[in-house]
This record gives C-alpha cells, structure tokens and sequence, in this order.
C-alpha cells in the first residue's frame, strides 16, 4: 500500500510539472507569435497590399494557378476582412481556412472561454489553452498557420450596443453563432451596412449553410422568418449534441462562400438565395432554392419599419448566448435542492427517482436507482403504463431529474397537473448541482 500511494504522489507531482512546463511553453509561444506579427505587419507596411511578394507566391502558389482565382484573387483577398462571429464548431474551421488562404485582416469574437466540452468540435482550442478566452486562444493557433494575416480579438457578446461599430471595420460576417437572437442581430445589422451574411448551423448529424443579403433578389433572415420560433422548440449543441465533423464541414463551406463573395464567385454561383442542407447520417447534399427579397420585409423592403438595432433578447423571449439559462417554472416548494435530495436517500424515502434525459444520456452517467423516462415520454402520457402500479402508491414520492434542471420541470409541472394530489418535486439545478455540490467525482458533460 505504502508503494502504491508513492506512485500515485509521484504521478501527481509528475502531472502538475508537465503542466505549469505546457503553461510556460504557451506563453513563450505567445511571445514568439507577437513578435514574429509584429515583424510581419513591419514588412507588410513596408510593402503594397497590392502586390504578392515571394512568400505569397510560395504559400498560396496551389490556389494561385487556379483559372478564376489567379493572382489578382490573391491580391484581392488580401485587402479583404472577413469577420466571425462565434469561436466553436463552425467559427474554428471557417477561421482556419480564411486565415490559410490568405485573406488580409480577420476578426474574431466570442464571449466565452475554452473548456473541455469544446475540443471534440472546436479544434484550434487545446488543454492548455482551457479557461483562456476562446479569441485569444483562437488567434495563437491561427498565427502558427499563417502569420501573415492580421487578427483581431472582439472578446464581447455582441449586442444591439456594439454590433454597428464591429461589423463595419469588415466585407464580409460570416454567422457561426449557435442561438436565434444572435441570427437576428447579424442579419439586420448586415442588412444596415450592407455587408453579405454568410449564415451556417449545425445539430446532431446535420447542417446547413447559406448567404444572405447579397445581390439584389436574395433575402435576408427576417425574409424567411419574420417572427421567431417559440423558445421552447429551440435547441442547441449543448442540448441537443453536434457530432464535430458536421461542423468542420459547415465550417469549411461557411470559408468557401466568403471567399467566392470577397472574390465576385470564383466563375461560380454564390449560395445566395438557395439553401444548402447537409445529411451526416447519409452523407447527402440537399440544395433548395429560397423565396427572393419579401416586398414587405421589416428590415431589407424599400420602406422598412426597423431602421435602429433593437432588443433582440427580448423580441426573441431567449438569451443572446448559448449558455443553458434556467427555468422558473415551478414554486419554490415543489424544488428539491440536491442537499435536500441527499438527505432523502439517507433517510431511505419512499419515492421514484425519474431521469428524463435521452436514453443516450443517461448512459453515460445516472444516479442510483434511477429510472430512465425520457421527457416525450411523460409529455405523451407513455409513462402512466410503466409505473402504473408505484403511481397507485400514494405515498410513494416522485422526485424528477435531467442535466440541469429545466426539462425536469417540465416534467414535473405536467405529472402534477395529473396528479395534483401526489407530492412531486423537481431536483433544483440537476446533475450539475449533484457534482459541484454533494460529489465532485460524478461525472458531468
């Protein structure tokens, strides 16, 4: 035993040095990468923007004897700045392939910062980079790609306060946000300046991307969508899940696009007025062709009624981030607080632990003697069939849980209102309060 917890220390001290060395090797490439930018920005003074020195010739020499792009596309596209919006899924490989090709000035911005969940998606992020902005760490990986290109750092959540101010510095915003009011903001805020929006998404196994605001007939968002979706038919990654190399795809194509609008479409046809939707599971492109311009849209019509950025959040009755934001449905006596919970389990309460997340979920981690019963199930009242028999026990306690502790208030919400006398309640906060507050060895995601 002796010898084993002196492994176990030494792999401990061993793990903490390797880590303060990568931390240390972060910043000293940090350094190197400022200095060698600034070095670069020197020489790129130095030399006309409208002209491509060696180093250009050698770097992009495979797209340079391209037929449409040529020599006068690389210039062009190096005296073009591209910005977008969300550093995830879609913003990593859109950044990289802009930045690689050669595009004169990029903008970044995103509010958040690096975490775990993120690296299976989100490839310019590495462990070292965990709790850096995801801007910052963007634009490190970035610069060893290519450290030509100038990048800009926005680390903000963009709002109806700043959006104007950001978008006009660029030619082209490419949307790689994950949340409606968001979509709403880039799209009349390009429609105002004019500038073409390029538009992506990604859910599960599936995506789609196309360009908006661009040529005379094509739409904008608010062409399609006028009113936005009600809040609780919205989902996202974080929710719904993304598998990463869906979003490299979208991304890429998100890349593509830019640079067929910064360059007049590469002697093709920009995604303008057609949108491309993608099927992972098969593997199979759908393109559908889009209505054209409405005559009475409130944004992009000759006589518009929204002239001013507005309060998106509030128009769109949700949170301009992709961050789970907490439900308040029920009182605060039908609420368990995990340490309530805990307590029950001590006392060995009769009662029904109910886990409404997806089979897939519950998978990968439950607690004891829980019951899967995903939330469509109880919506639809398959669940009463189930648990007929602990349903006739009335002293029999229902307790609910998910991931958070939103759709676990749904639930409960709705076997209450079947069963106004039966005593239900929701855990407060979910699986995430079960880890940060009673065990810190449960796993989360």
């Amino acid at each position: 035993m002796a010898a084993e917890s002196k492994i176990s220390e030494e792999i401990t001290l061993l793990r903490r040095e390797i880590q303060q060395l990568r931390k240390t090797c972060a910043a000293k490439e940090k350094r190197l990468c400022e200095l060698v930018t600034h070095q670069q920005q020197s020489k790129n003074e130095a030399n006309e923007s409208s002209i491509l020195n060696n180093d250009d010739i050698a770097r992009y020499s495979r797209q340079l004897i391209l037929p449409n792009f040529g020599v006068q596309g690389q210039i062009k596209l190096k005296q073009s700045a591209f910005l977008i919006v969300g550093m995830g899924g879609l913003g990593c490989p859109a950044s990289q392939y802009l930045l690689a090709a050669g595009c004169g000035r990029l903008g970044l911005v995103d509010y958040d910062e690096v975490e775990r969940s993120n690296f299976h998606r989100q490839t310019l992020h590495t462990e070292i980079s965990i709790g850096m902005p995801k801007v910052e760490s963007a634009k490190q990986s970035l610069l060893q790609i290519n450290p030509h290109c100038h990048v800009d750092c926005h680390c903000l959540l963009l709002n109806s306060e700043n959006a104007l101010e950001i978008l006009r510095q660029y030619d082209v915003i490419l949307d790689c946000t994950d949340n409606v009011a968001t979509r709403y903001l880039l799209n009349d805020a390009c429609v105002m300046l004019n500038k073409p929006l390029i538009s992506g998404s990604a859910l599960q196994m599936d995506g789609q991307i196309t360009v908006y605001n661009y040529g005379e007939n094509c739409p904008c968002y608010r062409c399609l969508f006028p009113v936005p979706p009600p809040p609780d038919t919205v989902t996202n990654c974080g929710d719904g899940g993304v598998l990463g190399a869906v979003t490299g795809v979208i991304g890429s194509l998100q890349a593509l696009e830019a640079i067929k609008v910064a360059l007049g479409g590469l002697g093709g046809e920009v995604m303008a007025g057609r949108l491309l939707i993608f099927d992972g599971g098969r593997c199979q492109f759908r393109n559908i062709r889009l209505r054209s311009k409405r005559a009475d849209c409130d944004v992009c019509s000759p006589n518009p009624m929204i002239t001013h950025l507005i309060d998106y959040e509030q128009f769109c009755g949700m949170h301009a981030s992709d961050k789970d934001t907490a439900l308040n449905i029920l009182t605060t006596e039908q609420r368990l607080t995990v340490e309530e919970y805990k307590h029950m389990l001590d006392t060995q309460s009769n009662h029904i632990l109910m886990d409404v997340r997806q089979p897939a979920e519950f998978e990968i981690c439950h607690l004891p003697k829980s019951e899967n019963v995903p939330l469509k199930t109880i919506l639809n009242d398959e669940y009463l069939k189930r648990f007929e028999k602990e349903l006739q026990d009335e002293n029999k306690g229902i307790v609910v849980l998910c991931r958070r502790g939103n759709d676990s208030q749904i639930a409960a919400q709705h076997i209450i209102n079947r069963f106004p006398q039966r005593t239900v309640f929701d855990l407060k906060g979910g699986l995430h309060a079960w880890h940060y507050k009673i065990d810190k060895n449960f796993p989360i995601y």
